[in-house]
């Protein structure tokens, strides 16, 4: 009973002074949605890079080739001899480049990729209608290529492009497939590109040497020797030069990614946890004043018999309800500010429930930690001498 009365008088004492009470919260208010926001944009960057990260597979690595002095690549066939490493499954080389792609009117500058049928298993890359590259297309350099779905919407529309005929730099192709659409992958799209034969590649684009092998292992527990053995192989082919070559391993960089992206999100909430400190100190120094400015409330009360613990509990309840109903609204605020976010900007952005209740209940430590000072100095009042209070 004595607490819902407590209650009672905190909540007619908070009403009675509404914009002092809101300006007493704003700081909770601020603290609160802005921990709330930026945790969730963090971590619906993290959960991004991380699916990325993880659609690249975990037993590749990626081998890219810059070379040293006249040697700025590896020959094909070198590049396939990657393949009989211990722990290799499969090897996937590529050659990259951009050509005017031109169907009737309709031209579009678009990447092409000169590649192996083992790109299918190796890249996960599949049709969705026609065939993928075979062997034979490789050995007689066969001018075929698939096109992806957003290069192929550009040039035919609507249309089928399977069995269409496709002008690469003034070169006839014909389109036997079409990709399956896969969407972005670390801002680079999937479904923007064109890709033929290794062999016609490096006519097409005048390049002989391969700078870029996706290497498939075995398991992805062999990924890490698998690596040791190539940079092995590399470094002896291009004489421990500095920078000839990187072998990016996926797993190590999601690693690498989720430790700083962790990092930043733990620095945000505690830059916005400082609003939060500073929402506390204000609480403080209204309940100083409100107190102040009750001395004779509470010396009535304590001379009609209210105990220490009953004026203490009075304060202190009405700290908490002041941080408590700041945290309330943050929360709605936080909330709703991070759904926006995500619905209307390029953000990704996974509300952080957790970091919800975490924020609610630390804005209601703030009213007990910074309540007790004032409601201490309102129960020790001693009636005499708060009833002469003018």
């Amino acid at each position: 009973m004595k607490l819902y009365q407590s209650m009672r008088m905190a909540l007619k004492s908070i009403s009675s002074s509404k914009v002092r009470a809101f300006l007493t919260m704003l700081g909770i208010i601020i603290g609160v949605s802005s921990v709330i926001i930026l945790v969730s944009v963090g971590q619906g960057t993290t959960s991004q890079i991380t699916e990325q990260l993880n659609g690249l597979g975990t037993n590749q690595l990626t081998v890219n080739i810059t070379g040293r002095g006249a040697t700025t690549s590896l020959t094909y066939k070198e590049a396939l001899a990657l393949g009989d490493i211990e722990g290799v499954e499969n090897v996937a080389p590529v050659i990259t480049g951009n050509v005017t792609a031109k169907h009737n009117t309709d031209n579009v500058s678009v990447s092409v990729e000169g590649i192996t049928p083992s790109y299918e298993d190796v890249k996960d890359f599949h049709v969705q209608a026609g065939r993928f590259l075979l062997d034979i297309d490789t050995e007689y350099r066969q001018k075929v290529a698939l096109i992806g779905s957003s290069t192929a919407e550009d040039l035919f529309g609507t249309d089928s492009p399977v069995g269409q005929k496709v002008q690469l730099n003034g070169i006839s192709y014909k389109i036997v497939g079409l990709l399956e659409t896969k969407g972005s992958s670390l801002n680079s799209s999937n479904d923007d590109k064109i890709l033929i034969p290794i062999s016609t590649a490096e006519r097409q684009l005048q390049s002989k040497g391969v700078r870029s092998i996706t290497v498939a292992t075995t398991t992805a527990d062999t990924v890490t020797t698998v690596k040791d053995k190539l940079e092995s192989l590399l470094n002896v082919k291009f004489n421990n030069a500095d920078n000839a070559f990187t072998v990016f391993d996926s797993q190590e960089m999601l690693e690498t990614v989720n430790s700083t992206t962790d990092t930043l999100s733990m620095a945000l909430a505690g830059i916005a946890g400082i609003s939060l400190f500073v929402g506390g100190i204000g609480i403080m120094n209204i309940m100083i004043v409100s107190v102040n400015e009750r001395t004779r409330e509470i010396g009535i009360r304590k001379a009609i018999g209210a105990k220490k613990f009953d004026i203490l509990a009075q304060f202190m309840i009405e700290s908490i309800v002041l941080s408590g109903l700041g945290g309330f609204i943050g929360v709605g605020i936080g909330v709703g500010g991070s759904w926006l976010l995500g619905k209307y900007s390029p953000l990704t952005v996974s509300i952080a429930w957790d970091m919800v209740l975490i924020s609610f209940i630390f804005s209601l430590l703030i009213g007990v930690i910074f309540g007790m000072m004032p409601a201490n100095k309102a129960a020790r009042l001693r009636p005499i001498h708060a009833l002469r209070n003018e």
